[in-house]
């Protein structure tokens, strides 16, 4: 016997914000008629924390210290003890999005040591003599505009900045430019502008690096480490002198999120300006 088990929700792009509800349709497809001990359907969503390998002589009792946050957590009976008739059979659903007591909702985040992340699973469980069923589905939860967990951070302009060296085996150049904000708004670009003014040597090219900072930990000691989230090229070869480059980069969403500072854990971001010079000389400019 064959039966089939999904959950479709009725948002296509699977984002929901905090105080909305979840709503969607269980599919249960089956060949034959089946009996089933009960139909539940669980809403949870956790920040599962992990350290780098080389960190683990350091803060050996992070692992029996720091286990996941769960933020979310509500089960539903969605119908007791009973028999499924064959064909296809569709129960609608609606959860409101709501934390546990004492808790927040951050945003979906997709990082390196720290995943936050939400989703629906249906279970039905079976007689002993029969394997239970059980299906995950995903669901995205984003802030709503203007909300903000955390004290507001006042808006920063950066002043015409330079960037130069004479030393150090590094040609000697100047790189002006600036950066529109360091307080960003995640779902807008970030924008600036560099300009070349001198070089001496011929440059290969100019990047953008956008790094996440992640930070996780418990009484016993944190770990922090910095990985790399995109490279952006924005000067390609010898670039001209004198000459604004525009800078434009989009937040990858699933791997960006706004800025966190909990007890447990710590989101934050940086980027670089990179310069790559012809003989594979590197300079680097960095923006908190």
């Amino acid at each position: 016997m064959s039966i089939n088990l999904e959950i479709k929700l009725k948002r296509a792009d699977k984002v929901y914000h905090e105080n909305e509800n979840v709503s969607g349709i269980i599919v249960i497809s089956s060949n034959n008629d089946f009996k089933h001990e009960g139909i539940t359907l669980t809403m949870e969503g956790s920040v599962n924390l992990q350290i780098s390998s080389k960190n683990v002589g350091i803060i050996e009792a992070f692992y029996n210290s720091v286990k996941p946050i769960q933020v979310l957590g509500v089960t539903c009976e969605v119908s007791g003890p009973g028999k499924l008739p064959s064909g296809i059979t569709r129960i609608p659903f609606e959860i409101p999005l709501k934390p546990k007591p004492n808790r927040v909702l951050y945003e979906t985040y997709h990082g390196v040591y720290i995943n936050i992340g939400y989703g629906l699973r249906c279970d039905i469980k079976r007689s002993f003599l029969s394997k239970d069923l059980q299906k995950f589905q995903q669901f995205l939860v984003q802030y709503n505009p203007g909300y903000n967990p955390s004290p507001q951070v006042p808006r920063k302009i950066i002043p015409p900045a330079s960037l130069s060296s004479g030393g150090a085996g590094a040609p000697d150049f100047l790189l002006k430019g600036q950066l529109n904000s360091v307080c960003c708004n995640i779902s807008k670009p970030f924008k600036g502008e560099l300009t070349l003014v001198r070089c001496v040597a011929p440059v290969r090219s100019i990047e953008l690096q956008l790094v996440r900072i992640e930070t996780c930990g418990c009484a016993e000691g944190y770990a922090r480490e910095a990985t790399e989230i995109q490279n952006i090229q924005i000067g390609d070869g010898d670039v001209p002198q004198n000459i604004p480059i525009p800078i434009y980069m989009i937040f990858p969403r699933l791997f960006t999120c706004p800025t966190l500072i909990t007890t447990n854990f710590k989101i934050e971001f940086e980027v670089n300006i990179v310069v790559v010079f012809q003989d594979d000389h590197l300079i680097t400019n960095n923006f908190r």
